[in-house]
């Protein structure tokens, strides 16, 4: 059986780069004779070559690097018919899709190590007109804090980057009429912005979507009808705090296989956002794969990385500035932060 490698050089502080040698063992050691392709900086590199190799027969594609070169890479195999499976090493910041996936993300080795488990998963991949997305798709002016978001901002700080550079950008926040229509239904109104999950790590918090199965052919749908400041970080913090969010009024959220998205405010482009990048404007139309790519999983064990400890300290200092603001118990323990 042959594999490749496909992986982004400059991923992590070169972290992949360091380890190819030790990669490429693992992969050897699972069965599969190994080769390596480093990313360049021409456009979809990684979907390039990621096609090629399966237009060429080779039975495994490994991924290394951020969410983006994982996102490059489903893009090249996901049309074709006969795809090859899929490994997945995180390098980047975020690493949403490894997170669901059980993957370890703080050792690129011990990631590569998965393979020799065997345990795989055929994952639903998302379709937005003829572009592929692996985690999220988004839509309204929320969703323009992703493109906000400096690279080096990103790298340096994580998930951090998001919610600084959310709380500045809230002010701006104003609905949108939109027309959504989805399995169960369709909504038309105003909103801030809809969001089509496949995992439950979005942006490395993981109770956005705490619900979401990565095979059961259904994303999971949010549209957030209110604009208001305050009730937008009070949404936040009910998510932070147990997924609680999902069943607040000033927001639907439901499961579909489908969902068929336009802005009806003549003077608005609503861009959608696939995966954290620009993916085209609105109307769109989106379907869910079901099991469309068989990959790679820890399926038996969550690293204890899986929450970090800065996640959990942060989301426990949102939420108490939160209750300081709104003087509301938000957590559900009975004190309110700053009462005396």
């Amino acid at each position: 059986m042959k594999a490749r490698l496909i992986y982004n050089p400059t991923s992590g502080k070169e972290i992949l780069k360091k380890n190819l040698a030790d990669i490429l063992n693992v992969m050897e050691q699972a069965g599969y004779e190994s080769s390596a392709y480093a990313t360049t900086p021409e456009p979809f590199s990684a979907k390039k070559e990621a096609e090629r190799c399966a237009l060429a027969g080779f039975d495994l594609l490994v991924a290394a690097g951020g969410d983006g070169t994982i996102n490059e890479v489903i893009n090249g195999i996901a049309p074709l018919e006969n795809r090859p499976k899929l490994g997945i090493i995180p390098g980047g910041t975020t690493n949403d899709f490894a997170r669901a996936l059980h993957i370890p993300r703080d050792n690129v080795v011990k990631a590569a190590e998965v393979m020799l488990k065997n345990q795989t998963i055929k994952s639903d991949i998302g379709k937005a007109g003829d572009t592929y997305f692996m985690n999220i798709a988004a839509g309204g002016n929320l969703t323009e804090l992703t493109y906000e978001v400096p690279s080096q901002l990103k790298s340096v700080f994580g998930y951090l980057a998001y919610l600084v550079k959310g709380a500045e950008m809230l002010p701006r926040v104003k609905p949108i009429n939109m027309k959504l229509v989805y399995d169960e239904g369709e909504y038309i109104g105003k909103a801030s912005m809809f969001f089509l999950g496949l995992t439950n790590s979005i942006g490395g918090f993981e109770q956005i979507a705490p619900d979401a199965q990565l095979d059961d052919g259904k994303f999971s749908l949010i549209i957030v009808k209110t604009a208001n400041i305050l009730e937008i970080m009070h949404l936040i913090g009910l998510m932070m705090n147990g997924g609680k969010h999902v069943n607040d009024n000033r927001l639907i959220y439901t499961k579909t296989s489908k969902l068929y998205a336009e802005s009806l405010d003549e003077d608005f482009r609503m861009m959608i956002n696939l995966d954290g990048e620009y993916g085209g404007d609105a109307p769109m139309t989106f379907e869910n794969l079901k099991q469309h790519i068989e990959i790679y999983a820890n399926l038996d064990e969550i690293p204890d990385s899986a929450v970090s400890g800065d996640m959990e300290e942060a989301s426990d200092y949102f939420i108490k500035e939160l209750e300081q603001l709104t003087s509301e118990d938000i957590d559900g323990d009975g004190v309110i932060s700053g009462d005396k």
